[in-house]
């Protein structure tokens, strides 16, 4: 899963249509550890007695009643952040213990220093590549891949 940071520093810089599935978190100090997940139904596993069943919820009683989807940080997931990347992604690579992104940007092909999640190794090479995007309709046709 992309960092809190990084997902920060992409938000100015990405056209998010949320969709099912996606995750965000809300800034604020008391909810900021919280990731919240797109959903049409919350699905809640019980484990009694050593057996599982899932309960399927419309809604669950601590929830928020609702927020702004503006003052959201969407963190997206690996698939989208290389949909991104578009044409400009070239690998991802395994180097020691983290992940490196090798892509073109507007200097030429790069690679990332290694993170140790390759959301993260995506994300940082996004930072790179997105300044030099003409078009905000790229972005959202990436999301759609």
């Amino acid at each position: 899963m992309i960092s809190r940071d990084l997902a920060a520093r992409l938000a100015p810089l990405l056209d998010w249509t949320p969709a099912n599935g996606d995750q965000f978190y809300i800034p604020r100090p008391e909810i900021s550890e919280s990731t919240f997940t797109i959903a049409d139904m919350v699905v809640e596993l019980i484990v009694k007695n050593g057996d599982s069943r899932f309960h399927f919820n419309g809604t669950v009683e601590w929830a928020l009643d609702s927020v702004e989807s503006d003052v959201v940080v969407w963190m997206p997931r690996e698939e989208q952040l290389r949909g991104l990347l578009g044409d400009a992604f070239l690998s991802l690579d395994r180097v020691g213990g983290g992940f490196v992104v090798s892509a073109t940007g507007p200097d030429g092909a790069f690679h990332t220093d290694p993170r140790g999640d390759a959301c993260d190794a995506y994300a940082e090479a996004l930072l790179v590549v997105l300044p030099g995007v003409a078009s905000s309709a790229r972005t959202a046709d990436a999301l759609t891949r």
